[in-house]
């Protein structure tokens, strides 16, 4: 007799929970189907559930996200990079203390070793008619991002290439839980033939029927819950795979759910809430402009050339969303204007590859650009904002100075910017230069630290 087992999975919700209350539904109510049909039903997430630019994961730091996947049923997850790299060492380390469901990720550690308490590198299932399927979990391994955090995110692929045989041999079913992008995973799929199906994530692609490499089903639900990925599994009695198929269920197609109106804003709320611990007292309003230099865009600046110990510093106004102030200044307030998980960084450049660096963004080219990713969580670019960098124009000549001294050109300085400079393509001299990141601090917490330090709270608030 033949065998079908049922597979949902999501993945890079990001924190996005417009839809969240329609997918819970359809799934508790397949659950109740599947199980009356006789039929296995598995449930996976494949990371980035969260994202701390939403109140709601920022107060709980993640820990809402889990509940609301317990409360689901998932099986297993595996983590994102907005899991792995956006949350100190000790919250990821107790992300997972109320979890009801596996952790599966390989290819995570701590300096000596071993992996956090909640880590598989691989889990066996039965379903009722006692097929084992096995699942292994990878994710990406930005190693600059995870060492300042005290972990160790090992190579994906040799830790697949370690644990695809032993698992195999004991399964009838081998499932890979990728966080590591579309391309990846087709590298999975040509280079381990015993992978049956990968559940992917990180690139955000859209498999509507999956992909087909070497035999294996690659599937992917796309980003924010706009989908749902299903995946049937059909079994001969001899328990080999006789046909796979992937489809994925526009999640705005599904039935609507009573309390969907309300459920993101009561999330927003519920984090407002948590958020709501006074931080500054600003007498007067702290503006904010993408286009100008402002008091506070010109604060934020200071305060990164200050935290890093910086010779001087940049960044582009887009990263500041609104004003703040006057009255009291709260957490929410600091998150709402400045929800990015762009962490602090600095770069070393000689004199000459700064003025480089320099002439590119007196350019301007950037500023109305729109910027999706990157973890800009806004809206523009904007212009650029410096901090102990002084230029002038003499003529169709340059003229810059560093904290009052002119520019030398052999010379080297400490740079102090934001991270998303030094991955994406906006100026080839930073992504070339030596890097130093700073985690687990976020731009916001700079600018909380600053305000904190300006504008005491007085003590009648």
């Amino acid at each position: 007799m033949n065998e079908k087992i049922i597979i949902y999975h999501t993945n890079d919700l990001h924190s996005h929970f417009q839809y969240w209350p329609r997918i819970r539904q359809k799934l508790l109510k397949q659950k109740k189907i599947h199980k009356e049909l006789h039929e296995s039903m598995f449930l996976f997430d494949i990371g980035d559930h969260l994202d701390r630019f939403h109140p709601f994961t920022e107060a709980t730091l993640g820990k809402g996200n889990v509940r609301l996947l317990n409360d689901v049923g998932f099986h297993a997850v595996t983590i994102g990079n907005n899991e792995g790299i956006t949350l100190s060492h000790q919250d990821l380390l107790h992300l997972y203390d109320e979890a009801q469901f596996d952790c599966i990720v390989a290819n995570l550690y701590d300096n000596e070793g071993n992996r956090p308490h909640w880590a598989k590198p691989y889990t066996i299932y039965e379903t009722l008619q006692k097929t084992k399927i096995g699942v292994i979990g990878v994710t990406i391994n930005f190693t600059n991002f995870y060492e300042p955090l005290d972990w160790v995110v090992t190579n994906p692929f040799a830790e697949l290439e370690k644990w695809i045989p032993i698992v195999r041999e004991k399964v009838d079913v081998l499932i890979i839980l990728s966080h590591l992008g579309l391309s990846d995973d087709e590298r999975i799929a040509e280079q381990f033939p015993q992978v049956d199906v990968i559940l992917g994530a990180h690139t955000h692609h859209i498999l509507p029927e999956g992909k087909w490499v070497n035999g294996c089903l690659l599937c992917c639900t796309g980003k924010f819950g706009l989908n749902l990925g299903k995946v049937e599994l059909l079994l001969n009695h001899e328990k080999k795979t006789i046909k796979k198929r992937a489809e994925l269920i526009p999640s705005r197609n599904l039935d609507k759910e009573d309390q969907e109106e309300n459920f993101d804003q009561r999330l927003i709320e519920e984090g407002k809430e948590l958020l709501s611990n006074p931080v500054a007292y600003l007498p007067k309003k702290l503006e904010t402009d993408w286009f100008h230099h402002t008091k506070l865009n010109q604060l934020l600046c200071a305060s990164l050339t200050e935290w890093c110990e910086a010779d001087c510093s940049f960044l582009n106004a887009g990263v500041l969303l609104d004003h703040l102030g006057p009255g009291i200044v709260t957490d929410y307030d600091i998150h709402r204007i400045c929800p990015h998980p762009i962490n602090p960084c600095t770069v070393r450049l000689t004199g000459a590859e700064l003025k480089e660096v320099i002439v590119q963004t007196v350019d301007d080219k950037y500023t109305t650009l729109e910027i999706k990713g990157f973890g800009f969580r806004g809206s523009i670019f904007g212009k650029i904002i410096y901090d102990q960098i002084e230029i002038s124009c003499q003529g169709s000549a340059i003229k810059i100075q560093i904290n009052g001294e002119d520019l030398q050109m052999e010379q080297n300085y400490t740079v102090a910017t934001l991270d998303m400079f030094t991955f994406a393509r906006f100026y080839p001299e930073i992504t070339r230069a030596e890097k130093k990141y700073y985690l687990p601090e976020f731009l916001r917490d700079l600018l909380r630290w600053k305000l904190k330090c300006n504008y005491p709270v007085k003590s009648e608030y």
